[in-house]
């Protein structure tokens, strides 16, 4: 070979072993790099704030921006057991008419698939659900409640409106006992008249201490002396909390059979007139007053506060957290009615 093609022949090759090299040594066009772990922030990254339900206090597994719904939820002999009370975050207990009570039930974190049977509005619940900007669900209306909803301010669903649409009655029970709600409906209910169905919610105050009083493992609020108007909380030390009873029987659900299981009990002494020849009640529950907190199977006394709508306990002035579950909130006469041992 002469020197000319030599030359020529040995600047090919090195050509051709340096090309070799950087296509070994650079990443691949069909294959995409990996990301480097370094930069990936896990969920259990120290700095990161754990979220949180804000009625509850509990980690957050959903939608914390799910926003309050309220529902009104019949407590009358024939109405027990109830659909959905369990999943509840919060749960108001107030006297409609006689010594029979009413509950509204307030959901965030948890949204049962129905629930019921579903009761009518008065005007104090409206006031109780609009502490938390619900959709307020009910079915039929006292004057003043009527009044209350039809001039604008509250989001609400009334089953007079929506009676076997939205609404359901139910077989197994008998009118007034007998119309029931599926989430699924509400929802379907607040998209058909616009309402917003996620919102920004304030917490509620959450304790991390450990709550201190006297030691009640039972309680009793007797509303009257008929049997079915009496409630009743046991403490279980495995739920941190306290099982309900109402006319000596467990408080279930009707469809899952599971116990109602309550973190934090408050009891609230407001004023009761009776202002109509039914028995319809004005019960104040903006003044603030006396009463009682159940927490860890101690009881001490409190003074209740309404804040911006809410119903919160006080100890010589300075706020009480609640700690992390479910609460139930007992609005009575008089605090008379409250034994314990």
């Amino acid at each position: 070979m002469c020197p000319l093609k030599r030359w020529l022949f040995a600047i090919s090759c090195a050509v051709l072993l340096l090309g070799g090299c950087t296509a070994e040594s650079g990443p691949k066009r069909t294959e995409p790099a990996k990301p480097n772990p370094v930069h990936e922030q896990s969920a259990e990254s120290p700095g990161e704030e754990k979220q949180t339900f804000p009625l509850t206090g509990l980690p957050a597994e959903g939608d914390v921006h799910q926003r309050v719904v309220g529902v009104m939820i019949n407590n009358h002999p024939k109405a027990r057991p109830q659909s959905g009370l369990r999943q509840a975050d919060i749960v108001y207990e107030v006297l409609a008419e006689g010594d029979i009570t009413r509950f509204l039930a307030l959901y965030q974190s948890e949204l049962p698939e129905r629930v019921g049977p579903v009761r009518s509005a008065r005007d104090y619940y409206i006031d109780l659900s609009d502490g938390y900007h619900a959709i307020y669900v009910c079915h039929g209306w006292s004057p003043e409640a009527r009044t209350r909803l039809e001039r604008g301010g509250t989001d609400y669903l009334n089953g007079l409106f929506y009676d076997g649409t939205l609404f359901q009655r139910v077989s197994f029970r008998k009118a007034p006992h007998n119309s029931y709600i599926t989430f699924a409906d509400i929802e379907k209910g607040a998209e058909q008249n616009g309402y917003a169905w996620t919102a920004d919610i304030a917490p509620l105050p959450f304790r991390d201490d450990e709550p201190s009083g006297e030691k009640a493992e039972t309680v009793r609020i007797i509303y009257s002396h008929r049997a079915y108007a009496q409630v009743e909380y046991r403490y279980a030390p495995e739920q941190k909390g306290y099982y309900r009873y109402s006319g000596g029987e467990q408080t279930i659900d009707y469809d899952t059979h599971d116990p109602v299981a309550v973190q934090n009990v408050m009891i609230v002494a407001a004023r009761h007139q009776v202002i109509d020849s039914y028995g319809r009640r004005d019960i104040d529950v903006t003044s603030g007053g006396k009463g009682y907190l159940l927490q860890n199977g101690v009881i001490q006394p409190i003074e209740w506060k309404n804040v911006d709508g809410r119903l919160l306990p006080y100890r010589d002035g300075v706020p009480i957290g609640f700690v992390p579950g479910k609460t139930w909130i007992h609005i009575v006469p008089e605090l008379a009615i409250v034994q314990w041992k």
